[in-house]
Formats: C-alpha cells, sequence, structure tokens
C-alpha cells in the first residue's frame, strides 16, 4: 500500500494554528481603546462605533468564500493579511495627525476586519477538506488557537524594548503589531496553505493512522493553554518575567511543527523499507515460477486484508452518507427557517459574547481597574479552553461510535452566559473576574462549534458562502447591542466621556443576561428541528 501524504495535510493544519493564532488583531481592542477615545477626542457611542466597524467587515465576508472557490489558498490568505496591514499599518502611520478623520479611522478597521474573514476562510476550507474524516476536530483545534490572539499580541506589547514604547503610545504599539505580525506569520505559512488530493483507498488508512498525532496534538494544545492561563493570572507570583514567558509561550506554538516532521520521517522510512523490499523480490524472480508463486500470495493475502477492512469500515461509511445534510446555499438558504433560528440565536449569544469582551477595556474603567490588559488576558486564555472543548468531545465522542449535534453543543454552551451576565451586577471584581471567563469561555466554544454547525446545517458544498453569510449576524449584534451599552455609558457619564462605578453597565448586563435566554430557547427549538429532520431522512 502507498504511504498516505498525511505530513502534508497535518502542515496545513499546523499553518491554519498559526494564522489562527494571530488573526484576532481586533481582540486587543479593550487594551488601547481608552487611550484611542483620549487621542482622537471621541465619545464612548463613537468608539463603539469604531468596535463594531471591525466586525462590519465580516458583512462583506462572502467575498473570501467567492474567491476561495477560484483562487488558491495561499492567494486568499495573503490578501486577508494585506487588508490588515493596510488597514492597521495608515492608522499606525497617521494616528496623532489631525487629517486622519474618524470616518478614515471607520472605513480602515472595517478594512481589516474583512480582512480576518479571508484568512478564517482558508483556515476553515483546509481543515474540512484535508481531513474529512476528523473535519469537526481538525476545526475546532484550529479555531481554538484564535482565543490566543489577544493573549499573543499583550504579551508581544509587554516585551516590546522600553525605547520603543517611550517612542511610541501604547495606541501605537499595538496599531503597529496588528498590521506587521499578520502578514509576516501569512507568509511564513503560505507553502502549507494547500488541498493535499488524496486517493479514495487510502481514506480508510489514514483515518486509521490519524488517532497518534491528535492525540499529541491535544496534548501540545493543552500545555499551550497551560501556558497562557499562567502567564495570565500567575506569572509574576512565579517569579517569570514577561520576556521569559513570551519565550515559552512561541515555544510551545511552534511545537505542533513536531508532528508532520515526525510523521514525513515515518513516511520516508516506509518508503525506503518498501524500496527494499521490491528490489529484493526483483533479485529473486530469477530462481523460478515457486518464488513468483510466493510473491503472489503473499500480494493476494495483503488484497483480501484491505478488502476486509474496507467491508469492516463500510457501514460506517454509510451510517454517515445517510445521515449528511441537503446541500443548500445561495438564495435558498435565506428562505430556510433553520437559517434564521441559527442566525439569531449566534446573535444573541456568540455575538453578544463578543460584545461584552469588545468593552472589557470600558467596563475595567468604570469599575476603576488601572490596567486592561489582565482581564483581556484572561478572557483570551480561557476563550481558549473554550475553543478546544469541542474537539475534546467531537474526538472521544467519535472513538465512542457517536456524533454530538451540534446544534445541541451549542445550546447548552449558551446556558451558562445569562447567569454569568447577571453576576456581573455585583460590584465586588472578584464576580468580574469570574464572569469574564464564563463569559470567555463560552463565546469561544459557541464560535468553535459554528463552523462544523454551518456544515451540519447547511453541507460543505457551498461552506464558504454560506458560513459567511452567518457570521454577518456579528456585525448587527455589535452594532445593537454594543450602540445601546455605550448609550447607557454615555449617560452615566453626565455630559463627560467617562462613566465611574458598577450602574455604567447595569441595565446593559440585564438586558445582555436576558437576550442570551432568549438565543438559549431559539437555539433549542433549532435542535428540535434539526433532530427530526435528521430523523426523517434515516433509512426505514
Amino acid at each position: 500500500m502507498s504511504s498516505s501524504p498525511s505530513s502534508a495535510h497535518w502542515l496545513s493544519l499546523v499553518g491554519s494554528v498559526w494564522l489562527q493564532t494571530i488573526n484576532g488583531p481586533n481582540a486587543d481592542f479593550p487594551v488601547y481603546s481608552s487611550q484611542l477615545k483620549e487621542i482622537k477626542g471621541i465619545s464612548q457611542v463613537r468608539l463603539n462605533f469604531l468596535a463594531f466597524a471591525s466586525d462590519a467587515g465580516k458583512l462583506f465576508g462572502w467575498f473570501a468564500g467567492v474567491a476561495a472557490l477560484h483562487l488558491p489558498l495561499w492567494v486568499v490568505a495573503l490578501t486577508g493579511a494585506t487588508f490588515g496591514l493596510v488597514g492597521y499599518g495608515v492608522q499606525f502611520l497617521f494616528l496623532n495627525r489631525a487629517g486622519l478623520a474618524y470616518w478614515h479611522l471607520f472605513v480602515l478597521t472595517s478594512l481589516a476586519g474583512n480582512g480576518i474573514c479571508w484568512i478564517n476562510t482558508v483556515c476553515y476550507l483546509l481543515c474540512i477538506q484535508n481531513f474529512p474524516s476528523h473535519s469537526r476536530v481538525a476545526v475546532s483545534l484550529a479555531t481554538s488557537y484564535l482565543g490566543l490572539s489577544a493573549k499573543f499580541y499583550t504579551t508581544m506589547a509587554e516585551t516590546i524594548p522600553r525605547a520603543a514604547r517611550a517612542r511610541y503610545s501604547t495606541t501605537e504599539v499595538y496599531l503597529l503589531l496588528n498590521a506587521v505580525v499578520p502578514m509576516v506569520v501569512t507568509l511564513v505559512a503560505a507553502p502549507s496553505l494547500r488541498v493535499v488530493d488524496l486517493k479514495d483507498k487510502q481514506e480508510d488508512h489514514r483515518k486509521r493512522t490519524a488517532e497518534a498525532p491528535f492525540l499529541a496534538m491535544f496534548v501540545i494544545t493543552l500545555a499551550t493553554g497551560a501556558c497562557a492561563i499562567v502567564g495570565s493570572i500567575g506569572a509574576k507570583s512565579i517569579g517569570l518575567s514577561s520576556r521569559e514567558h513570551m519565550v515559552s509561550f512561541y515555544v510551545m506554538l511552534a511545537l505542533p511543527l513536531l508532528i508532520p516532521v515526525w510523521l514525513r520521517v515515518r513516511e520516508s522510512t516506509a518508503k525506503i523499507r518498501e524500496t527494499m523490499w521490491e528490489n529484493r523480490v526483483h533479485d529473486h524472480d530469477s530462481d523460478g515460477p515457486e518464488t513468483t508463486a510466493v510473491s503472489a500470495s503473499v500480494s493476494v493475502f495483503e488484497t483480501e486484508a484491505e478488502d476486509k477492512q474496507e467491508q469492516q469500515a463500510g457501514p460506517e461509511v454509510e451510517q454517515s452518507r445517510s445521515s449528511s445534510q441537503e446541500e443548500v446555499g445561495g438564495l435558498r438558504l435565506l428562505r430556510q427557517l433553520d437559517f434564521w433560528l441559527y442566525f439569531f440565536s449566534y446573535m444573541f449569544s456568540g455575538s453578544l459574547g463578543l460584545v461584552f469582551l469588545n468593552n472589557l477595556g470600558q467596563i475595567a474603567d468604570s469599575r476603576g481597574l488601572a490596567d486592561a490588559s489582565t482581564l483581556v488576558s484572561l478572557s483570551s486564555s480561557f476563550g481558549f479552553f473554550g475553543r478546544l472543548l469541542p474537539a475534546f468531545l467531537d474526538y472521544y465522542t467519535a472513538k465512542s461510535g457517536y456524533s454530538l449535534s451540534r446544534t445541541a453543543s451549542m445550546a447548552w454552551l449558551m446556558a451558562p452566559m445569562p447567569g454569568a451576565f447577571l453576576l456581573l451586577l455585583h460590584p465586588k471584581n472578584m464576580f468580574l473576574y469570574a464572569s469574564t471567563a464564563v463569559v470567555g469561555t463560552c463565546t469561544g466554544a459557541i464560535t468553535s462549534v459554528a463552523a462544523s454547525t454551518t456544515n451540519e446545517l447547511f453541507g460543505t458544498k457551498n461552506f464558504g458562502v454560506n458560513h459567511n453569510v452567518v457570521v454577518a449576524n456579528i456585525p448587527l449584534g455589535s452594532l445593537c447591542f454594543g450602540y445601546l451599552a455605550a448609550f447607557v455609558y454615555q449617560r452615566g457619564a453626565h455630559g463627560g466621556n467617562r462613566c465611574l462605578g458598577a450602574a455604567c453597565y447595569r441595565d446593559s448586563f440585564i438586558l445582555w443576561g436576558a437576550t442570551c435566554a432568549l438565543g438559549t430557547a431559539l437555539c433549542t427549538v433549532l435542535y428540535a428541528r434539526s433532530r427530526r429532520s435528521t430523523a426523517g431522512r434515516l433509512p426505514r
């Protein structure tokens, strides 16, 4: 049997992991938003519109899905990185100049936000097409690293030389990192961003040999998350400097590369052994028909063994095919009731959680916290584990012969969020940190599950366009919920630009909690409908 190019498609997963790690430059916005408001002299409402601008770029994210149908994936990724380079780079160069008006900031931030969609589309397609048997696990693993974006950028900003920090403001430092880092990482990862064509008869072999690399990837990912948590809440207590933490963090991010290297070595060794065996058989061909008969019997035995394995895998493949979803795309998608249930349940949970995370800087400032970076790093680290949770569940349920419904997973992930928002009504900072961890975890998990949910509900053929249509709920939610929170905040400021006290966001937290409860109910209805629909397609 010829060896499966597993090292190539695992290399694409490593590239996706690296891209996801840097593909959340907007996640560090809460760290410098207060200073940006002072530099440009804008109100809280206008600042909120800038947070919305980053999400508004997702309204045109479907362009990335269309481009991915016609262009190489590395070109799509570089296009997204270029949008970020221009969007954040121009802001960095002209931030302190009066010529950079507010509408310039809005347009540039929207451009950078749209670039995020292009890179996300590449990562999703690579995971789905290169890992058809483990697409859910691969998607969840890759997108879990998106939860580390804020941590990645804050760690890098903290280790910038003092001379540079004295020359540039905090806002300029983050804008520079947001512009340059995605482009550099995308250029490094570009050679791995390709779909690996595999023959059908290699599929079963690839599925059987994928378990060890996935287990290794789980261990590395857990260790990376633990490193992020230590850096967020305990680095100073154990005597770890910011630079030492940064080095350890980067080493953990580089470790996944060992998996395709190991697989490549194993493939090369197997190829050498196969060549030696063929040469040995060739040398013995002159011994007569007896040796030839033995060789033929060995080949027949190997063929029968492969056929037997394929027959054993047959029922599983047929069951998967029988439960596959109908392909939906185009305007037909917008006529589906399931789409709108999915759209609004996502908007009332995951998107609302992102609005909360975007406002962390102002929430921390209103409660008297001097530095919002710790809170942002905490939400990023727990968001990482939230995104990783679906991968664990998918992997172990698949080994047990079961498959979790994505809509059911989303429903129970939404359930803790209303309580977390209501817990924020308590003025103690302990409850702020606890609620931030819960909302970060649930939001990360919902965002991770969403990609596979789109695939489950509407099929894979039009996934690139469909999912970008679905995530259009994020800017809509950002506009509605973010504007309302900013309006309440501004009213509490009594004509100024700064509000102090727990009351600044009290009404917003109550509304957000009630909205999350509604989102949970909508997702439960979606689960009931999808379960009935799946049961109707099963053979009787």
